[in-house]
């Protein structure tokens, strides 16, 4: 049976997060999604930081992108979904998109892409067949919802 939702995880905006304009800086949006979003997902995928203290491999992020929708200020409780999109052996793609958690709008998104990499030798890694069956039931799952429209975006300016 399939879950019925994202992956979720919920974090409140922090006053040290707040800029001169009075709402969140750019810089902890990807602070929020880093260490709550890929942080939880990770460990609910099983290759988190136990895995990375047990087996001395973790996932490196390549690129991401950050897509600025509306504000969220001091103290707004947010919700952090997490999507995977693709994967193959050793990467995945994926998207993490914040809801302001009481109003339900979305506030940004997040995509990354991820390479597992073994730490002894600083080089990319093949997952077991364990972990892609983990990543299939994920990418079932993820199916179930519309990708955000942000996934997969160009930066630039339209003409």
């Amino acid at each position: 049976m399939q879950d019925t939702e994202l992956f979720t995880a919920y974090a409140e905006v922090k006053s040290e997060w707040i800029d001169y304009n009075g709402h969140m800086n750019m810089g902890y949006y990807l602070v929020a999604f880093d260490y709550i979003a890929t942080d939880e997902f990770y460990d609910s995928m099983n290759i988190g930081v136990a895995h990375k203290q047990a087996l001395g491999k973790t996932t490196f992020t390549l690129g991401a992108n950050i897509d600025f929708i509306r504000e969220v200020v001091e103290g707004d409780r947010l919700r952090l979904t997490s999507q995977l999109v693709d994967y193959d052996h050793k990467r995945l793609h994926y998207i993490h998109c914040m809801y302001h958690a009481e109003e339900g709008y979305l506030a940004a998104t997040n995509e990354c892409l991820g390479m597992y990499i073994d730490l002894e030798t600083r080089r990319s890694a093949s997952f077991s067949d364990e972990q892609m069956a983990r990543f299939q039931q994920e990418l079932e799952r993820g199916r179930q919802f519309p990708v955000p429209v942000e996934f997969g975006r160009k930066l630039g300016i339209r003409r």
